[in-house]
């Protein structure tokens, strides 16, 4: 049950034409995407540690969608010219991150992370959440083009290549 309503607030986020290769433009994302314009930004986002997971899958240009505890990785048909053994692990600590492997890899068009924060402390904070590119030692470089959908306690950021990614505000 808990992974079926996962795939529903997935599906009702990114729209289900998107997971089916179904997308008006290679670049246009899903509704509710946009560029990260926050100008003091708050940091990572504190949360309790979730068990380690790690997983690793293959994915072709069909695309497809691959679970990492309670978080998700989308990637569209067409973002990859052939397939690829991808593998992803939370990255630990008290924020929730992502380490995708291959480092590098880049996609023909946008896939989309989606992080969960149902164990994030949001308390005090009314701002909107963010996917952020960070270094391995979790640094903020950047935030990426973000969705925040607070009622299902997940933002979806839209990315072009594989490094880490962290939520924060």
């Amino acid at each position: 049950m808990v992974r079926h309503a996962r795939v529903v607030s997935l599906f009702a986020l990114l729209g289900v034409g998107l997971l089916s290769g179904g997308c008006a433009s290679d670049r246009s994302p899903p509704t509710g995407i946009t560029a990260a314009t926050q100008s003091t930004p708050g940091g990572l986002l504190q949360c309790s540690k979730l068990p380690a997971t790690s997983v690793k899958q293959t994915i072709g240009s069909a695309g497809g969608t691959m679970w990492i505890g309670p978080h998700a990785f989308v990637v569209p048909s067409g973002a990859l010219a052939q397939p690829v053994t991808i593998s992803a692990k939370t990255a630990g600590g008290t924020g929730n991150a992502l380490d995708f492997k291959p480092v590098g890899l880049a996609f023909l068009k946008p896939a989309y992370v989606v992080l969960s924060y149902a164990n994030c402390s949001t308390a005090g904070s009314g701002a909107s959440k963010q996917v952020a590119y960070t270094t391995d030692s979790l640094a903020i470089l950047y935030y990426v083009p973000s969705s925040d959908n607070p009622s299902a306690l997940q933002v979806t950021g839209q990315i072009y290549h594989f490094s880490n990614y962290a939520i924060a505000w």
